[in-house]
This record gives C-alpha cells, structure tokens and sequence, in this order.
C-alpha cells in the first residue's frame, strides 16, 4: 500500500486526514530546518601522501598526510579497509564480531612508496596516493578505488548537527572494462544495472512502479561485479543517504586502450569503510552470508501458495476464497490479512464485527492446512487511551525530535507516533506485541509501510531527518536510521516471536530493510504496477535481492494495481511459481486475483503452475536449506555457474532455480516462442523431453499452458511422488559425463537439524545409475528413482 490509496480514499487531502497529511509536511519542513541548517562553506580533503605505516594481523594502518586508512584482510579472503578511523564495528549490516584476520598475510612495503598485503585468494595495493587496488592471485585487477575526497565544514561555519554526523564523501573506483554492475538491494530496473544513478534512500514511491522507478523500499549499497577476471562483492558499510552512479565500460577492440567501467559513491555523511568479497559467484555469497549472517529458514508451508488481498473485508470472504480454492482442487497454503482487518487501522488490533472470532478462522482453516498472516505496521495511533501507544509512551519507546517531543506523522490510523527500533529496549517492547498476534491465530507476519512512511503532499514521505534516533546507545538523527529502520523492525519482530514460539521457526518478511535482512526473513516487491514492465520489473527484483544476500522474495502476483488481463495475469502466475515467495496480492481497489476469475482456459494452466510447484516443493525445501548453509539464493543468474560467458551475463529473462532447472518465463504479450540462452552443457526441454547443447541460443515454444524450463543432464532433484512420497527424479547425463544433485531432508517446522545427502548419476552400459555418496564410497540411494531421458 501506499499514499496514492490515500488520495483515493481522501480525495486529494479534502479532509480532515488529508488536511493532517499537509500539516504534517509542514511541520517536518519546518523543523528540519530549525535543526538541520543549510551546510555553510566547505572544504575539500584528501588523504595525501602516504607517511608511514603501522603493520598488524592481517594488514595494518597506513597514515597518510591528512587521513589514515585500516586495512585488513580476513582468514577466510574478505578485505576490509576504513579511513579515518573507521573499523568494522558499530555496524547494523555485521552478523556478529568481524571475522578474524589472516595471521599469513601482513602488510609490506610496495614499490613506488605504497604498500601490499599479499593473501591466497587476494593482494591488496595500497598506493602511496591513496588509491586501493583489488587483483587475483595471478595479478589480475577485480578493482580500484581512487583516492576518496571529503567535504568539511570550513572552522566556524557549518558546525553542529552537521558536523556532527561527518563530512560528506565520495569515493570513485574502476572495474575492467567488460565488467557488469548488479546488486544494490531491490531495483525494478535489474538485474543488471546499466549505465545511470541508483540512490541509496528506502523509499515508499507512493503509487505501483515500472522499471524506471527508482529508489524503492529495500536499497543496499551492494555492488556484485562480474567480469573476465573474477566476480566480486563489494559493501559500503555507510546507512546514511546516497547515490551511486555507474558507467560500464567499453573494450578498445584491439587497441589497448580499454575504458574501465566506473562506480562513484557519494554519501551524505557517515564512515567511509568497505567490505569486499572475492571468488566464484557461489564462494562470494557464501563469504557474505557468513559475515552479514545465514538467511533465516521459512517453515515449510510458507514454501507453497500464499493468497493476500487489501480488501478481504470480513471472515466470511476469507472462507469464500478460501472454499473456492478447496472446490477447485487449487493448492493453498497461507492467506495474508491486511489493513481492513485491523481496528480502525490500528496495529496489533481486530475489527470484531468483520471478525468476531478470528482465533477460530485461523483454527478452521489450519485444519485445512493453510495458514493466516498478518500485517504489522510501524506507526501506533497517537491516541492516549490505546494499549499500544500507552504501553510505548510507559516505556519512552517514540522517536523524538532534539527537544525532546514525540515526532508525529500520518498514515492509516490517523496521527502517528513511531517506535524507535535502533534501542534494545524498544525491540523488546515491540517483539513482545506479537504475543497478541499468536493469540490470533497468526502463524506469521509481513511488515509494511517500514520505510518508515508518513503520508505528505508533498516532500519526503518519511521523518523528518533531524527526529533523533537511539542507534544502539551511540545517538544520531534520522538521516543515519532511516535506511536501518526496517531493518531493525525485523529484529524486533523475528526476535519477539523467537522468544514467545522458540519451538517454531519464524515466518516474517518485511516491505523495506538494508544489509543483513536475511537474518530475519525475506521480503517481496511491494506495490509492482499491474502492466507487463511490472512483470519484468518482479523477476529483476528477485535477482538483484538474491546477489546482496536476500534469497526468500517474490512479487505480487498480477500486479498491486489494477486489473491484468488474462494472459498478464497466466504469465504472471506462471513466474511466480517458479520463486520463493509465490503470493498473489493486490489493492482495495485493484481487480481480483483469484484464478479462476480469468476464465476456464487460465483456471486449468494456473492448475498446472500450482501441480508443478507442489510436485518440487521437496526441491525448494532443499533449496531453502542450502540457502542457509551456503548463503547460496534460490533464484540464480544464468551466469551463476559460468560468469566468463559474457553473453550470459547479458542476459535477464530467465533464471537458475538451484543448479538443476533454467527457467525462461514470458515476459511479452503474445509471445508463444522464446529465445533462450544456454549455459555450457546439455540441457532437456522438460516438457518435450528433448536436447539441447550449450552455450548457444535456442528457440523453444512457450504456449499458454507452460513457459519453458530445461533441466541440467545428469541432476538429481527431489521430488513429490505418489502419496507424497520422496523421489528422486533424474536426469540422463551426457555420454561420458556425470551428475548428481543434493537433499535435504524437511524435518519439521522448528528447528531440529538437517543433513545434506549427496547423490550421483552416470551412465553405465546405456543405463542411468543413481547412488548415494557417503564418506564411506557410495551406495544404493535408499529412495524411489524416476529417471527422465531426452532425445536428440
């Protein structure tokens, strides 16, 4: 949801909310202004020439003439380095401690006045200017970063709360020249980022987006650069507000002078520290999941169907939909509340005349396994007389403003206050609300409007910048917490939940987060336009989240607003069946999202969708493991695997799911074929069963019913069987070539341990064999073998 319902429902601020809504954009302008003076004269900095240098575990310092740099390089291949001071910790992205430095790698003198630091996976280049290089083991450059520049209040003009929250920076860095840019959190116009300027600033949009919208809710100042030489991460730990602006760069066909490709960060203030990851695709996200933190495991049912909807208005449309599903033979796991169900728009309250026994709903309907959700939003009604807001005032847990008044804003319920999530007291307060929630009936809960949002006509919808903020004990206002906001609301929800259900695993995912939100749960699109763009714009979302660390997400499926056609709505059904959070959702006003509002021909392929969805849940819940383990996301890039093919990395119409399917949804109005590109290897059409070599181009028919998927040769990939039985399903490798896949066994919905079992598959005589890897050798699988063979 977002303010564009709020015009609907207000008609353009003609009332007595709207004219709240203006009030309060006055206010915020207002005070900003009285705290937040205009920055006076500045001047620039930069670190100089190099002095000396103090060596340490790992690396050391090298001070320059007028900055000093820490640099430091991990036992595990992650390099760190801060200026001016700057180390690891505070940090809201870190999962814990910074990891331990490499005892093998120090730092020495390099030539022409700087230093190096030499590891196994990397060498690091400091030059006597400042400037920080990144190169492979063989000598490679994976990346440069210039000298950075700060601008400083000039003594005597400019100080206080400006001074106060550092000198703004930027820091310029080069990538080789056949580099591509990805990342930066969840981006409508990804996953490959071309040339242009993406801000780092959580932002509510106020109406469904295409991809040319930009920033949206989730922003990360994540970098995932592939090219020739190797891919790497790299991770400006700064949460203030920012822009990067990249350039790809440009080959000089033969004649050596390549133009790099370029990232420029600039930050309002804040450190100027950064992390970087090297290796293959899989061994980056693996080093960033265990500094950032292991994504939190969904329960197993918030792997199948989910069906939300703004507007379900009382329990007995909740049971409507609900028997309409169960009349139809449709797979439905969860179904998600929104606003309406809530009293007056009140969090963490039930309207009792639309729902006079929700506790009961969500029993009746669990007994026909499907859950209830609930949204929760930030903002508590600034009423006295509210439980909410009376226990939050009890504890002084609002946001303030530097005189020491709660900062209002205005969104559902009318006037708001906002709980301060950066202070531990607060997180507990909050994270014990939820009892009520389980009280309900809720088996899990989906954060909205945590950007945090207030309604204005005009101006940032958001708090004003100066609203001070805890941030863990250190202070600081609202320009450093904006972004960590719905971060630490998640902490405060999973923790909450953790501490009142320990036996259960949370399920929670959250509209707006940073760096590190993986911990808590997943997230989805937000309020994606109803168009075909907004179904590109679903899939680049998934893609980009998935390589900063966030592997559970998903769109709304059909688009938030409006009322897709037929044929949108099928292609959109049948892309959402192949990611993690496959949820249809749409707004108060939006057209239904039911599938069999579309007619028979849709009902019957959405039938398929959802059969072939269930049939690999065994394989997602694998998937979802893995990603724990591993950090490794769900949903992967085509070049995953291969990213030295450079036409692969091009390429943003199809996905991996894990290593064994490559799934090419339709994204284009009236396609019935596709093009679709190959990594290396043979790979089956899973629906006609035939071959396909690549790398290479191929075009495949993508009727109505289907869009194409091919399974890798030789994968193993568990599978529902009859009587939900496991099974494992098989694919015929190539002729002199093996395979295998990995298995990971549902134990349950708390959190009892899993194992990975390995399986191989070859070919002997003309015959697939499938056997289990043990430390031991190999032996008989153990499980019912379906094995699938193509044909030329």
């Amino acid at each position: 949801m977002d303010g564009r319902e709020l015009v609907r429902s207000m008609k353009v601020f003609g009332s007595v909310q709207g004219l709240r809504a203006v009030w309060s954009a006055w206010r915020q302008r207002r005070t900003d202004a009285w705290e937040l003076p205009p920055r006076g004269a500045e001047r620039a900095r930069v670190p100089g020439l190099a002095m000396e240098a103090e060596p340490a575990p790992g690396g050391g310092t090298v001070r320059f003439a007028r900055s000093s740099l820490r640099i430091r390089v991990s036992s595990g291949g992650t390099v760190f380095w801060g200026w001016d001071g700057a180390g690891p910790l505070p940090s809201y992205a870190l999962a814990g401690e910074a990891p331990d430095a490499d005892p093998r790698a120090s730092l020495e003198p390099d030539t022409d006045g700087g230093w190096r630091i030499v590891s196994e996976r990397v060498t690091v280049t400091v030059s006597r200017h400042g400037a920080v290089e990144l190169r492979t083991p063989g000598g490679v450059l994976l990346r440069r970063d210039l000298p950075p520049r700060w601008w400083e209040p000039v003594v005597g003009e400019g100080a206080g709360p400006v001074a106060a929250g550092g000198a703004r920076w930027v820091q310029r860095s080069e990538v080789p020249a056949d580099a591509r840019f990805f990342g930066l959190g969840g981006r409508a116009a990804g996953p490959r980022l071309r040339d242009g300027s993406y801000r780092l600033w959580n932002t509510d949009p106020q109406r469904g987006f295409d991809p040319g919208d930009d920033p949206l809710y989730l922003t990360m100042p994540v970098q995932f650069v592939v090219s020739d030489a190797g891919t790497h991460l790299a991770f400006h730990d700064n949460s203030w507000d920012g822009r990067v602006t990249l350039a790809e760069g440009e080959e000089g066909a033969g004649s050596g002078h390549d133009r790099p490709g370029t990232s420029e960060v600039r930050m309002a203030g804040g450190p100027l520290r950064c992390w970087v990851v090297v290796g293959t695709p899989a061994r980056v996200l693996h080093g960033w999941a265990a500094l950032t933190g292991a994504p939190a495991l969904p329960p197993s049912w918030a792997l199948g169907p989910q069906h939300a909807r703004w507007g379900f208005g009382s329990a007995r449309e909740v049971r409507r939909v609900v028997a309409g599903y169960r009349e139809r033979g449709l797979p439905l796991s969860a179904v998600h509340l929104d606003i309406d169900h809530h009293d007056g728009h009140r969090v963490f309250t039930v309207d009792r005349e639309r729902f006079p026994d929700l506790p009961g709903l969500a029993e009746e309907l669990r007994e026909q396994g499907v859950r209830l959700v609930s949204i929760v939003d930030p903002a508590v009604k600034a009423e006295p007389g509210d439980p909410v807001y009376d226990g939050g005032a009890a504890v002084d847990a609002f946001v303030k403003d530097a005189r020491g008044q709660e900062v209002r804003g205005v969104v559902w319920p009318g006037e708001c206050a906002y709980p301060d999530f950066t202070d531990p007291a607060v997180r507990e307060w909050w994270g014990g609300l939820y009892e009520e929630r389980l009280r309900q009936g809720f088996a899990g809960v989906w954060h909205d409007m945590n950007e945090p949002v207030s309604f204005v006509p005009f101006g940032d919808p958001t708090l004003p910048r100066s609203a001070r903020h805890a941030l863990e004990g250190r202070g600081g206002d609202h320009r450093e917490a904006h972004n960590v906001y719905g971060l630490s609301m998640a902490r405060a929800g999973y923790e909450g939940l953790r501490r009142l259900r320990p036996d259960e695993r949370p399920f929670l995912f959250s509209r707006s987060g940073w760096v590190g939100m993986q911990r808590y749960g997943g997230t989805w699109s937000g309020d994606v336009a109803t168009g075909w763009p907004g179904l590109r714009a679903s899939l680049a979302l998934v893609l980009g989240l998935g390589l900063c660390g966030v592997p559970y997400s998903g769109p709304d499926v059909g688009g938030f607003d409006g009322s897709p056609s037929p044929e949108l709505f099928l292609r959109w059904y049948q892309l959402g069946a192949w990611l993690p959070l496959f949820r249809t959702h749409a707004a108060i006003d939006a057209g239904r999202r039911e599938p069999w509002e579309f007619g028979p021909e849709v009902l019957e392929h959405a039938r398929v969708a959802l059969a072939e969805r269930e049939r690999l849940r065994p394989y997602f819940t694998t998937l979802a493991r893995l990603a724990r383990m591993t950090g490794a996301p769900y949903v992967r890039p085509v070049w995953w695997g291969t990213p030295e093919d450079r036409a692969l990395r091009d390429c943003e119409d199809a996905f991996l799911l894990g290593d064994a399917l490559l799934v090419a949804p339709v994204l284009t109005r009236g396609s019935d074929r596709r093009a679709v590109r190959l990594p290396r290897g043979r790979w089956y059409d899973t629906a006609t069963g035939r071959a396909y070599e690549g790398p290479g181009q191929v075009l495949l028919d993508a009727p109505l019913s289907r869009v194409p998927v091919l399974a890798r040769a030789g994968a193993v990939l568990p599978v529902r069987g009859e009587g939900d039985e496991l099974v494992l399903e098989v694919w015929a490798p190539a002729a002199g070539r093996t395979g295998g896949g990995l298995v990971v066994r549902d134990t349950g919905e708390g959190w009892e341990p899993a194992s990975i079992e390995r399986y191989q598959s070859r070919l002997v005589d003309g015959r697939v064999v499938v056997e289990r890897v043990t430390d031991g050798g190999v032996e008989e699988p153990g499980l019912p073998v379906r094995v699938r063979t193509g044909h030329p």
